[in-house]
């Protein structure tokens, strides 16, 4: 189980790795940012943010950092609702 909750980060994670090294070395073929965001919504957020700080990516892109903190506010909201719904009955 534990497995399945890692995997969504550790793929957002390489995703910022293949995108800051192509970054890096001026590739075309970059990652689109709405494939990052896209990957950080279906549970990659931890992951996206160490690729921001392990790799220092898009750290000063303001519109994407917004969206990957909206991506993780609704993401602890929604774990909020979990979480208080299961305590609730």
């Amino acid at each position: 189980m534990a497995s399945l909750l890692l995997l969504p980060s550790l793929l957002t994670l390489l995703l910022f790795a293949l995108d800051k090294s192509r970054a890096s070395r001026r590739t075309r073929r970059r990652i689109p940012e709405r494939t990052l965001l896209l990957c950080a919504a279906l549970g990659g957020t931890p992951g996206a943010y160490a690729g921001r700080w392990l790799f220092r990516h898009k750290t000063r892109k303001q519109p994407f950092v917004a969206r990957l903190h909206l991506i993780a506010a609704g993401q602890a909201a929604l774990i909020g609702l979990a979480v208080a719904r299961a305590w609730s009955g």
